[in-house]
């Protein structure tokens, strides 16, 4: 039996710790026998599904499919932090609560937990993650709570090591482990069961409860499964071998009306092929899901190891960063206020490469006018995952935006990715440049009509266009004859373009391409060109455009 539940609604902005989070309304899916309470909470609202330019923060429509959760009053809540695509949860009952996967700013677990009554008893995470900096060692240190993460992650901080079995019963709720090796070798997958009662309250004899949701780290994805790329001691083809085993032996084993619940959703580098729903069933998943439909271990391996998106620099570091466990963020010092001079003086230390200048304003306001040198990676879209990829975690930026807000909000953000060893901002912004008399740099903007009119006319050359999406977004559809390279593999060498020419840059919507822009134009290209809308832009006017083989996902 499935119960459809339908939102909709504008969302209402609040602010925790510098950083905005929209708060979606609770759900109560009832029968006279079933009572689940879900609350999802997102950072900003996703983009489709493989997109990773702008995020649009406009009202939302979700539609959410709840399956029974047998008696009980169980309480279940999903964090989304649409910056990194990742989720967290929070299980509680009877007083008490789980939070599964935290991201690094915590007080949003402390707040739900004080609003629902309920102690953090709790804390486990699903594996070592890549992409981003846990906070489980800050939320127990503030807690008092247990962490729980498999058994083969070798973590350096107190914890409860998981195998096979292991349970935690907190009420009316069990949190089985199941080992779910592939990802990493430490992934765990969390089955969450709420016993039966029956009306006076009481226990059931002989019906015994069934699992109503599996949280599945990175093993499980919506629509795909996890990157086998990430582990310093197994090889991509030893993980891949192990994540069939995984999925066919222990998740695939769950009734299919089992709720999925990932730690990431599309967007995120963990895994290629994501769909944009925040949740699914196993069901589901065993119909929809490529992966899943890859008959034999030996086929899954071999398409599981080719055609993996880049993977970023930092995701191993990160991971190093959880195994031992990140500082709190209290402990960051104050962030330097830079004069315009100094900030120019740090830019023409050249000795020092791990200093950049990151411009966090948006796109078309960077074009307008910037500092010379600096990067543009807005905040409207994934900027931590860029920032992270692009610059790695070592580096040492300078900020620039508009407004003091902009600046704490870029800095949290980096600090969720491990970039915390910040020189300073830049006081008063582009405005306090250009009062003192310091070069303003520009970038040329065109619209998709005028760029199809400059390849018509020979101004531009197909040679001359370069786009910055990945792969699977070119095979799908792209400017004829158009160069492809992906905005990814920028940190390992930039594409190799003639100095004399105009270089138009675009991606899917225009994110992407400005920061592809603005590392030209660091690099000492003076000739570029920002393709206004992207592909997006390109493919809604009717120009023309090509489809490649498509690879299977």
């Amino acid at each position: 039996m499935v119960h459809h539940l339908t939102i909709s609604r504008s969302i209402t902005w609040k602010t925790f710790a510098g950083y905005f989070f929209p708060r979606l309304r609770r759900l109560r899916a009832k029968t006279s026998a079933l009572h689940m309470t879900v609350v999802l909470n997102a950072a900003a609202v996703s983009t489709t599904a493989g997109d990773s330019d702008k995020l649009q923060n406009d009202n939302l429509e979700i539609a959410e499919k709840l399956y029974p959760v047998r008696g009980g009053d169980m309480y279940f809540e999903q964090f989304y932090l649409t910056c990194l695509a990742h989720a967290s949860y929070m299980i509680g009952s009877e007083g008490e609560a789980a939070v599964v996967d935290p991201q690094r700013d915590v007080d949003i677990y402390l707040k739900a937990a004080d609003e629902q009554n309920l102690k953090i008893r709790h804390i486990f995470e699903t594996h070592l993650h890549a992409d981003f900096v846990s906070g489980h060692k800050e939320l127990a240190a503030r807690t008092g709570a247990r962490i729980y993460i498999g058994a083969q992650a070798s973590a350096e901080f107190p914890h409860v090591p998981l195998t096979d079995g292991f349970e935690v019963k907190m009420g009316a709720v069990r949190i089985r482990t199941l080992e779910t090796p592939g990802h990493t070798p430490e992934s765990v997958c969390l089955v969450v069961t709420e016993e039966n009662k029956s009306s006076e309250g009481e226990s059931s004899e002989g019906n015994p409860a069934q699992p109503c949701a599996v949280l599945t780290g990175d093993t499980l994805f919506i629509g795909d499964v996890g990157r086998p790329d990430l582990s310093r001691t197994h090889t991509p083809r030893q993980l891949a071998g192990l994540l069939y085993d995984s999925l066919h032996e222990k998740l695939l084993a769950l009734p299919d009306g089992v709720m999925v619940y990932p730690a990431h959703g599309a967007g995120s580098l963990c895994g290629r092929a994501m769909r944009a729903e925040r949740s699914s069933t196993i069901g589901a998943e065993r119909l929809t899901n490529y992966a899943l439909q890859i008959a034999s271990r030996e086929g899954f391996i071999a398409q599981l190891t080719s055609n993996l998106p880049a993977r970023p620099d930092y995701f191993l570091e990160d991971a190093e960063i959880n195994r031992s466990g990140a500082a709190a963020l209290t402990d960051l010092p104050p962030l330097p206020v830079l004069s315009p001079a100094e900030v120019q003086g740090l830019l023409q230390q050249n000795a020092d490469a791990n200093v950049n200048v990151i411009d966090v304003r948006p796109g078309d306001e960077f074009a307008a006018g910037h500092v010379p040198g600096s990067i543009n990676i807005a905040l409207s879209g994934q900027f931590a995952s860029w920032a992270g990829g692009i610059l790695g975690i070592h580096s040492k930026p300078v900020l620039v935006g508009d407004t003091e807000a902009q600046i704490e909000e870029a800095r949290l953000r980096l600090a969720r990715v491990g970039i915390e060893d910040l020189r300073g901002y830049l006081a008063g912004g582009l405005a306090a440049w250009q009062k003192a008399s310091l070069p303003v740099l520009k970038t040329a903007q065109i619209s998709p009509q005028e760029l199809n009119q400059k390849l018509r006319d020979g101004s531009l050359r197909a040679s001359d266009v370069l786009d910055v999406r990945r792969e699977g977004e070119w095979q799908a559809g792209h400017i004829p004859h158009v160069q492809c390279r992906a905005l990814d593999t920028f940190p390992h060498g930039l594409p190799a373009i003639d100095r004399e020419r105009p270089i138009a840059v675009h991606c899917k919507s225009g994110y992407r391409s400005m920061i592809g822009c603005s590392l030209l134009e660091r690099a000492g290209y003076r000739n570029v060109i920002n393709v206004a809308g992207g592909f997006d832009a390109w493919h809604a006017a009717g120009l023309p455009e090509v489809a490649e083989q498509l690879v299977t996902a």
